[in-house]
């Protein structure tokens, strides 16, 4: 529990209702879902959506500068270039709503509850839009503008040139990027985020609940992209699927959800590193080339922390030029990672020559050879135990030996220990470490595809999970070893 606060993490540890499934929104692959109703124009004064996100990149500054979350026509939902919830309301003639919340969402680790009600039959005008965010309403905007009393506001449904967007606007050009679940749009009813979450009694984190109470109406739906097959099916009973799914595939459907977060890569951490692109849910770390090996400010990092207790399993994979990368576990370097220049802890193995190396107690140390070399489309596990402080490495299901004789054991008995070293607590790490992947050739261009066992491109051929059924893994993970969960953290971490 101290592991999920610590982080932030907004993800729940709930069993009473788990959600299984999201969806993975790409900003540039411009993946929407898309709802038209051509024989019913519905309510177009009250209405209710709510959804949960977990944003993937930030400070977006293309397309209008906005990513569109929820929109039909010109009415809708988006997160602008600075990171604020804004809510614009047209009618077909003027903007007579306008929100712009004065906080801002930058936790690419988190889980987000939105909800937003419309009902402009409600005679104080401040009633008739209202946002809630993780079970609190918002009250403080830098913009706040209310609708007049009956408004009616474009929902786009009689328009099949301008349906319902999840995902994007209508004008095409303001892609959104995050993991999406249990997507409700009540059409003709008025809800509040007690309705569709609630704060779990022990850990005080907002969490969802079942929602059982319709009013879809004509036009509304239930979106819990369950179905791999089918991702814009509607759960609602109503019957009304999305009839467009642009550019998403079964691929795109990832086991991250709200009741079990999973580990991504960071992003954000060093915006100045343009040489960097983290893309398909933060799994994915591309390099254009970067001029300096070992730079911690060119690198992909876990954005979930782990410290003394648990044992835990990821899997790097490459697509390209893997050969030149080196991928591992760093000490955690804080919020001023981007004004380092090396890493100052770390266990790391490389590809290019099979080197271990390492650094916990202030001396670098190479073991050459300690593995065989590896190359895409090579697949390189990592077992972390912060039980026994050990790091152990794998190619392709084979665990290495430390000999140079290649990776042939069943099960990590070489490791590189820091026992007795102050690998977590030196001067400039703060209690922490994180797996890590980066560029150790200079100018070299490595694509490396993470999988935390929440969502990861790599073409999963066989399928394992932890003990405790939670991942998606190539290869299985070492007994005692689980996914960097919320619901493994809480129980290990």
């Amino acid at each position: 529990m101290e592991t999920l606060q610590r982080t932030a993490n907004r993800g729940s540890i709930s069993t009473g209702f788990d959600i299984d499934n999201s969806l993975k929104l790409e900003r540039a692959n411009s993946e929407q879902v898309q709802a038209t109703s051509t024989t019913d124009s519905g309510n177009r004064k009250t209405w209710t959506f709510s959804t949960w996100i977990k944003r993937t990149e930030i400070s977006y500054n293309g397309g209008f500068g906005i990513n569109a979350l929820f929109y039909a026509a010109n009415t809708g939902m988006q997160i602008n270039s600075s990171d604020k919830i804004s809510i614009k309301m047209y009618t077909g003639a003027a903007y007579t709503g306008d929100l712009l919340t004065t906080q801002v969402f930058r936790d690419t680790s988190a889980w987000y509850h939105i909800v937003w009600t419309l009902d402009t039959t409600e005679a104080t005008a401040s009633d008739r839009i209202k946002l809630w965010i993780n079970g609190q309403q918002v009250t403080d905007f830098d913009t706040e503008t209310y609708p007049n009393l009956n408004d009616e506001f474009e929902i786009g449904q009689a328009s099949s040139a301008a349906p319902i967007r999840i995902g994007n606007a209508y004008w095409g050009t303001s892609p959104f990027s995050a993991y999406i679940a249990e997507t409700h749009y009540l059409n003709g009813t008025a809800k509040q985020a007690s309705d569709f979450g609630e704060y779990d009694a022990d850990s005080g984190i907002w969490i969802p609940k079942e929602y059982t109470d319709g009013g879809y109406g004509d036009i509304g739906f239930y979106y819990k992209y369950d179905n791999a097959a089918s991702l814009g099916e509607d759960s609602s009973g109503e019957g009304h699927d999305a009839n467009n799914l642009i550019n998403i595939t079964s691929a795109d459907q990832a086991t991250d959800t709200p009741t079990n977060s999973f580990s991504n890569l960071e992003v954000g951490r060093n915006p100045a590193a343009t040489f960097l692109t983290f893309n398909e849910g933060n799994t994915k770390l591309t390099y254009a080339g970067s001029t300096t090996a070992y730079d911690s400010d060119g690198s992909g990092i876990s954005n979930f922390r782990v410290n003394t207790s648990g044992k835990w399993y990821m899997e790097f994979s490459f697509a390209g030029d893997g050969d030149r990368a080196v991928v591992g576990v760093v000490s955690d370097q804080g919020a001023n990672h981007a004004a380092d220049t090396d890493y100052t802890r770390y266990i790391m193995y490389r590809g290019n020559d099979g080197a271990v190396i390492y650094n916990t107690n202030g001396s670098d140390v190479t073991v050459s050879g300690a593995g065989p070399t590896y190359d895409s489309p090579d697949v390189i596990g990592i077992a972390l135990d912060c039980d026994n402080e050990r790091v152990s490495f794998s190619k392709n299901g084979n665990w290495i030996d430390g000999s140079g004789a290649g990776a042939s054991n069943s099960s990590p008995t070489y490791y590189v220990d820091w026992t007795g070293h102050d690998f977590l607590t030196n001067s400039t790490g703060n209690g922490n470490c994180v797996f890590v992947c980066t560029n150790y050739v200079n100018g070299g261009t490595p694509v490396i595809e993470s999988n935390f066992g929440g969502y990861t491109t790599n073409s999963i051929s066989s399928g394992n999970s932890d003990a405790n059924g939670y991942g998606n893994f190539e290869y299985a993970p070492p007994t005692g070893y689980y996914a960097l969960c919320t619901k493994n953290l809480a129980e290990y971490g």
